[in-house]
């Protein structure tokens, strides 16, 4: 045997297939596409609550938080365990009977205390 036919010999039992005989899978790139997506996406939203001024609300913590105090578009956020509850505020009036509950007061700092009326 001469040295070509080696050659031409070799290159027929590796050329099955195009890959040395070995298939390989079409969609095993897509699963690597699905991953970067999924970091993507979670990164995203924790940039979102940071950006609002709310990274409160992933922590473990029981947080109420009163957003634009005052205003026509205020709201309270209140988050209990799992829970998140936004109450938007309105100048509706009420017509109906009622009860007292208690007194509110706002300290020098800016807390607010409700203070209920059944209070010895």
């Amino acid at each position: 045997m001469d040295k070509r036919t080696r050659i031409m010999g070799r290159r027929k039992r590796i050329g099955i297939g195009g890959h040395g005989g070995l298939e390989e899978d079409p969609m095993s790139g897509l699963t690597n596409l699905f991953d970067v997506a999924m970091v993507f996406a979670v990164a995203l939203m924790l940039a979102l609550v940071t950006y609002s001024s709310l990274p409160e609300l992933i922590s473990g913590k029981n947080v109420t938080l009163v957003k634009n105090p005052g205003t026509a578009d205020m709201e309270i956020i209140t988050k209990q365990g799992e829970k998140v509850e936004i109450q938007k505020v309105t100048n509706e009036t009420v017509k109906g009977m009622g009860k007292k509950l208690g007194t509110t007061y706002m300290l020098e700092s800016g807390e607010v205390i409700y203070v209920p009326e059944s209070y010895p």
